[in-house]
């Protein structure tokens, strides 16, 4: 963990920004790799980057510019023009006549980004801003957002979990991990055939409950679009576009007021992150999984706050949060190919068609937890006490 005196990803220099290489590395330190984590050798800056090189930092701001009506009301009001924007789109592209269905799917994840944004900066920032309206609008983004998300989870766990059952029960079944005996070629040759014989009806099985969640997610999503609800939080964000309410008095108008909620949030990530289960834990041991959940929640969040503060996410973070992705997906393709072998009366091969598939996503989580360990620009953190 860096040092309480070190700089901060989301703190900018004071003055000019640098404009080389050498004096951006002093000036615009970061978790890529600006100073030197403990325990990295002299001149090192990260894994993966040479001494006194590391990914392109974003441009900075000078501190002095770092004020609420400067920076925050900006961002908020052009994420605002997005999700009014996504809207109509949506709007448009969601007409019985309309039959680009893959453009009205782009308009609502473009939705959810901007709602996403919106939201984690009202929590960040909180302090800058008045507290209720930010409390009241952060609470029906999250609501909106949390709706609109179903049907595509659901979509993309079925897409996730087919692809490895045909991948499981193909001719180049994968080998069971650790050394195999010589003796144990026929039980891997029945289980390859019961493997076969139950595949195919665990995927229709997993087809039929995951359809079935996802058209329930659609009817639900409509159902939000078109309610009373909605319609307030769309207004709210159409205000937004034009007015960002501010806290009262001189509150939110100093650079402080955007720089410490943004090194909280930093903090907050490298602490989780720092608590993260280790890498020999049982990898089949899901209460661990929350853990990385709220990683990936708290790298969401910090990525948000360094847009507001220095204009554009952090690229160091990039890989990171997408393994997180990955990691969370896995996660839940486990579940639900754990929920569906304990449907009442399956025959035993499909039930281990699908035991085997859990087992395999399983290993997909550890593989992107062993990806982010990788990936993480400051990996001391992942070993610290």
């Amino acid at each position: 963990m860096r040092r309480p005196d070190q700089q901060t990803t989301t703190r900018p220099t004071t003055g000019p920004a640098p404009e080389t290489g050498a004096a951006a590395a002093t000036g615009a330190e970061s978790l890529s790799g600006g100073t030197p984590g403990p325990g990295l050798p002299p001149g090192a800056t990260g894994p993966g980057h040479p001494a006194g090189t590391g990914p392109a930092a974003a441009p900075g701001r000078p501190a002095g510019d770092l004020t609420t009506e400067a920076v925050l009301a900006p961002y908020l009001r052009a994420q605002a023009a997005d999700f009014l924007r996504s809207l109509r789109l949506h709007h448009e592209h969601s007409a019985p006549a309309d039959s680009g269905g893959h453009d009205a799917a782009a308009a609502t994840r473009a939705l959810r980004r901007a709602a996403r944004r919106i939201s984690g900066s009202l929590h960040t920032f909180r302090a800058a801003l008045d507290p209720l309206w930010a409390d009241q609008l952060r609470t029906e983004l999250t609501w909106l957002t949390g709706v609109l998300a179903r049907e595509h989870a659901y979509a993309n766990r079925l897409t996730r979990l087919v692809e490895a059952l045909h991948q499981l029960s193909g001719p180049a079944l994968p080998a069971a991990r650790g050394a195999r005996a010589a003796g144990e070629g026929s039980a891997d040759a029945q289980g390859r055939a019961a493997l076969g014989v139950g595949a195919a009806r665990a995927g229709a099985l997993l087809e039929r409950r995951l359809t079935l969640a996802r058209t329930r997610s659609h009817s639900a999503a409509l159902q939000a679009l078109g309610s009373s609800r909605f319609h307030a939080v769309a207004d709210a964000v159409a205000l937004l576009a034009s007015d960002v309410p501010l806290a009262p008095g001189p509150a939110g108008r100093g650079s402080e007021e955007l720089l410490e909620p943004a090194e909280r949030a930093e903090q907050r990530l490298l602490a989780a992150v720092a608590a993260l289960p280790p890498e020999d834990s049982e990898p089949y041991n899901e209460a661990q999984d929350a853990a990385w959940h709220q990683a990936r929640l708290l790298l969401r969040l910090h990525r948000y706050a360094h847009e507001v503060v220095l204009g554009a996410a952090d690229p160091a973070l990039a890989a990171p949060g997408h393994a997180l992705d990955l990691h969370r997906d896995a996660v839940e393709a486990a579940g639900a190919a754990a929920a569906a072998a304990r449907t009442p009366r399956i025959a035993p091969a499909t039930a281990y068609a699908l035991g085997v598939l859990h087992a395999d996503q399983r290993h997909e989580v550890e593989a992107a937890r062993a990806v982010f360990r990788e990936s993480w620009p400051y990996a001391t953190v992942l070993t610290a006490p």
